[in-house]
C-alpha cells in the first residue's frame, strides 16, 4: 500500500518531461499553422 507522499515523489519528473514534449510538438505545429494563415490569402488571389 503506497501513501500519498510516495506517489507524488515518484512522479516529480513527469511534469518537466511533459512540458518538454509539448514544446517539442507544439512549437513546430504553431509555426506551421502561422505559415498556413500567411499563405491562405495568396491561394485565393488575395
Amino acid at each position: 500500500m503506497s501513501t500519498q507522499a510516495e506517489t507524488t515523489s515518484t512522479r516529480s519528473g513527469a511534469p518537466a518531461i511533459a512540458w518538454a514534449a509539448c514544446a517539442w510538438v507544439g512549437v513546430p505545429f504553431l509555426y506551421g499553422l502561422y505559415q498556413l494563415v500567411i499563405t491562405i490569402p495568396a491561394l485565393f488571389g488575395g
